[in-house]
């Protein structure tokens, strides 16, 4: 259980299957962000409908709302939620992160005040994996001390140290049958510190590995050049994530760098700002020139939302502000995804991986790099003076 069996490589990109609890899950893979037990204005039938068979949860959100003895109570969350698929579980060492103004880090854990009402918690590392346990997914990760990618040198070695005694810790009382624990390799942009961590983490054999500390505002050829690195210094025979990355170049791009399992909330956040993915790029669906567009917003799309309306359509209701609107461009931007990296899958396995590869980048129009990192920035901006992100 919770092993990786690889099929196929070409390169460094690998196509396998994932055995889980809740079934086999063919990889590479992307998960959806469903923070609260949620997918943003999805069903779980409409997740399964549009390819994907697993998701990820955050143990912070859904210890504070509805609370872990409410999951217990009900089942675990893939009974409260209705999804029979696999779960991953974000320990919570991201959003405890976020919350820089209303938390205190030591050795022991993390001590912070709620973002909805205030009130004062602790996260150690066991709480981390007992909430985690409790919560019933199929992957759950150590809790981890994740840092700004422009910290000092100095700063990143404290946070990697305090991550590896984390690691420990949860590996020591992690005991529930069937379900993975995956360590998380830190050391910022400093490639001697990332091997330094995978050394580590590696020796103490998890189930698996996650990369973190990444795609958190650094250039994106800084997280393809470390992506690489942390890679080769990984264990083959076991799966390899790489946590808050989902863009589809960005699949593309680290699939062929040796990574299994993705996750990104951006494929919904985007869609619900009215961002559709084509094969050329986003497209904005607000634009003028979609108003009078009589065809789907992608032809070669057979999602519901393209099956079933038109460009036009979806203009108008984003205009009107309706509902639908998100409905309809979510169920359309994960199911692009879903058929993204199926296709990766497929070419690996029939080895034209550099092929399609070359083919979709050179089509694929992507935002330059100084917009991104600029958006990247205002939205890390306007997380820190809201409240807290949820995906």
């Amino acid at each position: 259980m919770n092993e990786i069996r690889i099929l196929k490589t070409q390169g460094k990109a690998r196509a396998g299957e994932l055995n889980t609890q809740h079934g086999i899950i063919q990889t590479p893979v992307l998960c959806p962000v469903g923070t609260q037990g949620s997918v943003k204005t999805l069903t779980p039938q409409d997740i399964k409908d549009v390819g994907m068979h697993m998701i990820l949860a955050n143990t912070y959100h859904l210890y504070l709302r509805p609370g872990i003895p409410t999951l217990e109570k009900m089942g675990g969350l893939h009974k409260f939620m209705n999804w029979d698929g696999a779960i991953l579980t974000d320990s919570g060492g991201y959003q405890l992160y976020s919350l820089s103004k209303l938390r205190r880090i030591n050795d022991d854990g993390v001590i912070f005040r709620s973002h909805i009402d205030g009130s004062q918690h602790t996260f150690t590392p066991e709480l981390a994996i007992k909430y985690q346990e409790s919560i019933g997914a199929d992957i759950i990760m150590v809790l981890d001390e994740c840092i700004d990618h422009n910290e000092s040198r100095e700063r990143v070695w404290a946070a990697m140290v305090r991550t590896h005694q984390w690691a420990e810790r949860c590996l020591k009382v992690h005991n529930k049958a069937g379900q993975a624990l995956y360590a998380i390799v830190q050391g910022g942009v400093f490639p001697d510190l990332r091997k330094i961590s995978a050394e580590y983490l590696t020796a103490l054999n998890f189930d698996g590995y996650a990369i973190g500390g990444l795609s958190i505002g650094e250039p994106k050829n800084v997280t393809f050049d470390i992506t690489e690195q942390t890679v080769g210094l990984l264990p083959a025979d076991k799966p390899r994530y790489l946590m808050g990355v989902g863009a589809p170049e960005d699949v593309v791009e680290c699939v062929a760098r040796g990574i299994d399992i993705f996750d990104c909330a951006m494929p919904t956040r985007v869609a619900r700002n009215g961002a559709l993915y084509t094969p050329t790029g986003r497209v904005d669906i607000e634009n003028a020139v979609y108003s009078q567009q009589d065809s789907p917003i992608d032809a070669t799309c057979h999602c519901y939302t393209c099956r079933n309306f038109s460009a036009a359509y979806l203009h108008h209701l984003f205009r009107s502000k309706e509902l639908l609107a998100y409905r309809l461009a979510t169920i359309h931007n994960l199911a692009f995804m879903s058929n993204l990296v199926q296709s990766v899958r497929n070419s690996i396995l029939d080895g034209t991986f550099s092929t399609f590869r070359s083919e979709f980048l050179s089509q694929y129009q992507t935002t330059d790099e100084k917009t991104r990192i600029s958006q990247k920035q205002k939205w890390l901006d306007a997380r820190e003076n809201k409240t807290l992100y949820e995906a």
